[in-house]
Order: C-alpha cells, then sequence, then structure tokens
C-alpha cells in the first residue's frame, strides 16, 4: 500500500479539530500519523504522536476539569510511564497498563506528600509515606 505524507487541518461533523501530520492511503483515505493535536468538542485536547489513527507514542491530554496525563499511549489508551495529575493537584507518576495504574509506584497527595506501594488498577496495596531524611 503506498503512502503520501501530509499535513492538514480538519473539523470532524462532531466539531472535533484535528491539526497535523497524516497520510493518504493508496485508496483515498486520511490517517493521522506523526505529530498533531485534536481538540474535542469539549475542550479535551491531546498533543502529541499519532498512528494508525490513534494516540500512539508519546503525548499530553488535557481536560477541560484541569486533570492533565502526560507520557505514552497505545491505541487511545494511558499505557506505559506517564504522570496523571487530578484538578486538585494531586499526582501519580508511575506505569499505566490500558487506563489503568500498574506496578510500584508513587502518589502525591494536595498536601504534597508522597506516598509509595503497589498499584493495581484502582486499588493501591501497602502503600506507604515516604519520608525524605
Amino acid at each position: 500500500m503506498s503512502e503520501t505524507t501530509c499535513k492538514i487541518f480538519y473539523i470532524f461533523p462532531n466539531l472535533d479539530k484535528y491539526e497535523g501530520e497524516c497520510y493518504h492511503t493508496s485508496d483515498g483515505v486520511v490517517i493521522r500519523k506523526g505529530f498533531g493535536t485534536q481538540t474535542s468538542a469539549s475542550g479535551v485536547t491531546y498533543t502529541g504522536e499519532w498512528n494508525n489513527d490513534k494516540m500512539n507514542g508519546s503525548g499530553t491530554l488535557t481536560h477541560p476539569s484541569g486533570a492533565i496525563y502526560r507520557g505514552l499511549f497505545r491505541n487511545n489508551m494511558y499505557h506505559g510511564k506517564g504522570t496523571y495529575r487530578f484538578p486538585d493537584g494531586t499526582e501519580y507518576n508511575g506505569t499505566f497498563n490500558n487506563n489503568r495504574l500498574e506496578g510500584n509506584e508513587e502518589f502525591r497527595d494536595s498536601q504534597g506528600l508522597v506516598w509509595t506501594g503497589m498499584f493495581h488498577n484502582k486499588a493501591a496495596l501497602g502503600l506507604k509515606l515516604k519520608v525524605n531524611m
């Protein structure tokens, strides 16, 4: 299959907007690939790498609530190393597996205290306060 690389600004029927790199397949279909920014009609913005018309690679997803995820994506999901900052300032820094927290990682609460433990989905097993001495 032959590809032609291009840059576009496109407004989808649902009023989402995409500006960035893409390619045309041999049958004329435009697929997002490369670096670009998409803003949804509801105000969610993703800036980063695209492949196969999905968020794949490194990027930043910003929500109107103030929540921000910076890190790796796979098939439109948080997947790999990343940081999720909640609107209240709390922050998880670690590994994600298909949008779920996963691994022995750190969580910073709204007072700035750092907690470590094993995260699995929505559970944090053996969470301990990290003390800096």
